[in-house]
């Protein structure tokens, strides 16, 4: 094995762009001034706290703008699990003490940071109903309706998939949540976790229809530890964290001024060029997954490649371990992933894959491709000429038949 090196984006071909991605230059501009000179806490009431809520109301605009929201509907978190939970938890607890219910619908693909939310509040006391999908990884509509009943209070279900990429169909979920509307004593919340789905994917929030809606500010190319929460308003919500009050009384905490800014600046920068990104990028996913299946015998794909962002390819290899191709290719400079970020800790196939009817020995050779707007026609041909002979390594030192 070769010695570990320092990797930079320069020196690495990196597509695990659905972990994190690298820092955009508008991003890097909108923070500078708030790491320096300008570090005022935003309820200061002297000049230096002014300008520091100045930058936090500006940013909260700016996103606003983006997703087609209210700047007061806009809340600054420290990244996508605290708006993941925030949501569930904060419209779950309020629902049930309004005495509307305590019945949660979410789906089995979602992010831990969902799932787990949902297994914390079995725990105290909420039912929740649990959605199966089809083998590219989409949920039924008609079992999402067939689960709706008196007592629900909320619904979950992401966007984009982390792991495969699948788009969910949130505006048909929407509508079916407002039928049912018309037979139930109250509305159920609608919490979608978008975190997957800036700069490859519009974002209106009146358009999918939402209560609620996550962002994670690293997977767009702003600042990690900055994160956004979308709550519509008037939407029933009691906050998770207490203190002085900030965020309109919704979140407390002194504000992230710099990641602010820097998460406003990149997902303002992730709009721009959107139809254009999608394409350049879709069309070298493409290359790079008819390159795999032609080049790698006993390798196929995981998931839809139509209906979900253009920068994912999730493949499994036969007779791989996944996390010792993953050690492989990063020897030769290719970073890439073996699943959810989030798990890599554990060698555990994928909840998605398993979730999707994938066979457990082909679901523990998966690897996740994921592209970014640097990525090139050179890094994917590179990537072509180096992946057949890791696989075959990978083979030879990993312990299942092929």
């Amino acid at each position: 094995m070769r010695p570990a090196a320092a990797a930079t984006i320069e020196s690495v071909i990196y597509l695990d762009h659905a972990a994190t991605s690298p820092l955009r230059p508008e991003a890097r501009e909108a923070m500078l001034p708030f790491l320096d000179g300008h570090f005022g806490n935003p309820s200061g009431l002297y000049s230096l706290g002014r300008q520091a809520q100045a930058a936090v109301d500006t940013a909260r605009a700016t996103v606003a703008e983006c997703l087609g929201a209210r700047p007061t509907e806009v809340l600054f978190t420290s990244g996508g699990t605290e708006s993941i939970n925030a949501a569930m938890l904060g419209i779950a607890y309020a629902m049930r003490r309004a005495g509307a219910g305590n019945h949660i619908i979410t789906t089995a693909i979602e992010h831990h940071a969902g799932l787990h939310v949902a297994q914390h509040l079995e725990e105290l006391g909420f039912e929740v109903t649990q959605l199966g999908c089809d083998g590219s990884g989409r949920i039924s509509i008609e079992e999402f309706r067939r689960a709706l009943r008196p007592g629900t209070v909320l619904a979950s279900v992401m966007l984009a998939n982390n792991e495969v990429g699948t788009v969910q169909p949130i505006a048909a979920v929407s509508g079916v949540l407002r039928e049912f509307a018309g037979q139930a004593s109250h509305r159920v919340l609608l919490h979608t976790d978008a975190v997957q789905a800036p700069a490859w994917l519009p974002i209106d929030v009146e358009e999918l229809g939402v209560d609620a809606l996550s962002l994670s500010s690293h997977k767009f190319g702003g600042p990690k530890g900055s994160g956004v929460l979308y709550l519509r308003r008037s939407t029933p919500f009691m906050p998770l964290l207490h203190g002085g009050g900030q965020e309109m009384q919704k979140r407390a905490g002194t504000e992230n001024v710099a990641g602010i800014a820097g998460a406003a600046a990149a997902l303002e920068a992730s709009t721009r060029g959107l139809g254009e990104r999608q394409r350049t990028v879709r069309e070298l996913r493409d290359r790079l997954r008819d390159g795999i299946l032609e080049r790698v015998p006993g390798s196929q794909v995981n998931g839809c490649q139509v209906n979900c962002v253009p920068n994912n390819l999730n493949i499994s290899f036969d007779g791989v371990e996944s996390d010792v191709l993953v050690r492989l290719l990063d020897e030769r400079g290719i970073a890439v992933s073996s699943g959810s970020a989030c798990s890599n800790s554990t060698w555990e196939p994928s909840h998605v894959l398993m979730a999707m009817g994938v066979p457990i020995r082909r679901a523990v050779g998966s690897i996740r491709f994921s592209l970014g707007e640097e990525t090139t026609g050179g890094d994917i041909a590179q990537v072509l000429d180096v992946l057949p002979g890791e696989v075959a390594a990978a083979r030879a030192e990993s312990a299942l038949p092929v």
